[in-house]
């Protein structure tokens, strides 16, 4: 089917359906009328949606850890242990999962079962379908969202939101260009469309599921402008699909002017593309990634990261915060180790609520700075797209007019170039093919050259390579010793 973004036709989705429902024994047992009944039977209190919008009335930012194992019993352990101290809840899925090996999931499951203990780095949710993943929705108090990384995210979708999940996160883009090498982006966008779809559908009956693209991307200095993109696009293709709720993201950059002024600048521009596009009945909100980038193997130190990015979130009047743990330098954390992250992050959340960031020209700066660079990109892309936004993407990749930086897809440039500046603001040091004002460009190759005086060296390229190591070495610039 040729992409473009218009809303699937009942006929063309139910075909699709019946494909997808074979891909892997457990789709049989999956019934979409089966699903609206026990989604409508839901209390309040487990719908994520809901949540949300009363976050979003008060003004608080609510925490989410990540977390997913093998077996469904240890799954729903590991979650109601975490539930005291979190406000929503994930099922991470795990990697063999997230590229369709549903084959290799089942050996893991095998392999945990005998071994007793996970040998997976997540939950393998098509693997246990639609019973057992209920069994994970029924065994808890509060929202769960699917939280994953799949190119091809249909039947993970069909078995999960029939299951009573009411968050779905990802999309065409986000969970393609930084996790996959070879998926072509259009038949990734169009697998999405299906999701977005999926969840439309139940929106018409009276189920509310959240949608959340992906913000961080590859998680490595990723310019604000750069997400900010990528998560409108995908708003854009979940909103003609027929979804209503929708959280856009954002990772953080270390920078408290830069951040602030991330999560305002993406509030805004939501509302704004949105609107142009013509929706207006749907609910935005905003999550702010704790740091993805390198840890400190210490662990008091890495609780200070944790902390940073918990202030942030708050004052930057986040709807949610996803929380990290201190095992991150690691590998998989303890549940223990898990907790205390949403330990800490609840602390600080909690201290900072009252307060407010003050009115500031630096930060209104920085927000007007971040919106001419994104409506530069998006002209650009609905040209390429001839209006399209969908096709616009994909011609944009190509094109290099959309770049993530350090991203492993064949499809992306990787042209664009980030390093920080003299204050630990995300700048371009290389832009690539990227559509930016010259006045723009001027802006950030100034604020590279006062880092460089200061430094005493040229802006080189070891200046990036320095500061994707530097909060793992207790700083945020990557300065010379």
């Amino acid at each position: 089917m040729e992409l473009k973004n218009e809303k699937m036709t009942m006929e063309a989705f139910q075909a699709e359906r019946e494909e997808v429902m074979r891909t892997w024994p457990t789709g049989e047992g999956v019934d979409f009328e089966d699903g609206v009944r026990y989604q409508l039977a839901l209390p309040e209190s487990k719908r994520f949606s809901s949540a949300l919008a009363k976050a979003e009335r008060e003004g608080k930012t609510l925490c989410q850890p990540r977390a997913g194992v093998a077996l469904v019993d240890e799954h729903i352990k590991l979650l109601q242990f975490l539930e005291p101290s979190c406000d929503l809840l994930p099922s991470t899925i795990d990697a063999y999962t997230r590229l369709n090996h549903y084959e290799k999931a089942a050996e893991g499951v095998a392999r945990s079962l005998a071994a007793g203990t996970s040998l997976l780095n997540g939950f393998p949710a098509v693997n246990h379908g639609l019973a057992e993943c209920r069994r994970v929705v029924e065994a808890l108090k509060k929202p769960v969202q699917v939280r994953h990384g799949t190119p091809d995210a249909r039947l993970l979708g069909e078995i999960t939101l029939a299951a009573g999940f009411t968050a779905y996160e990802g999309g065409g883009i986000s969970y393609n260009i930084p996790y996959a090498k070879k998926v072509p982006l259009e038949r990734s966008i169009r697998h999405w469309q299906y999701c977005d779809r999926l969840v439309g559908l139940y929106e018409e009956r009276g189920v509310r599921i959240n949608r959340e693209p992906f913000g961080p991307l590859s998680g490595t200095l990723v310019p604000p402008f750069v997400s900010h993109c990528v998560a409108i696009i995908e708003g854009l293709l979940a909103l003609e699909q027929g979804c209503k709720c929708i959280t856009l993201g954002y990772g953080q950059a270390g920078n408290i002017v830069q951040d602030i002024a991330a999560i305002r600048s993406l509030r805004e521009l939501g509302h704004e593309f949105f609107r142009a596009a013509g929706y207006e009945d749907y609910a935005l909100s905003t999550v702010f990634h704790q740091w993805m980038g390198g840890f400190p193997e210490n662990e008091a130190m890495a609780f200070s990261v944790i902390a940073w990015g918990s202030a942030m979130a708050a004052l930057s009047g986040a709807t949610k915060v996803i929380v990290k743990t201190p095992h991150e330098a690691s590998g998989i954390p303890t549940k223990e180790a898990n907790k205390q992250g949403l330990d800490a992050t609840t602390q600080l959340l909690n201290m900072v609520r009252e307060q407010v960031f003050p009115a500031s020209p630096v930060v209104d700066l920085e927000v007007e700075l971040i919106k001419r660079e994104v409506r530069a990109v998006m002209a650009k892309v609905f040209e390429l797209g001839n209006g399209d936004v969908a096709v616009g993407a994909v011609r944009a990749f190509e094109a290099g007019v959309l770049d993530v930086p350090f991203a492993p897809a064949t499809c992306n440039a990787g042209k664009l170039m980030p390093v920080r500046d003299n204050e630990g603001a995300v700048r371009i040091f290389e832009v690539g093919r990227v559509p930016l004002p010259d006045d723009v460009l001027a802006y950030h190759k100034e604020k590279i050259a006062e880092r460089a005086k200061a430094e005493h060296r040229a802006p080189v390229f070891q200046m990036v390579v320095d500061d994707i190591y530097a909060i793992s070495k207790s700083k945020l610039i990557g300065r010379p010793r």
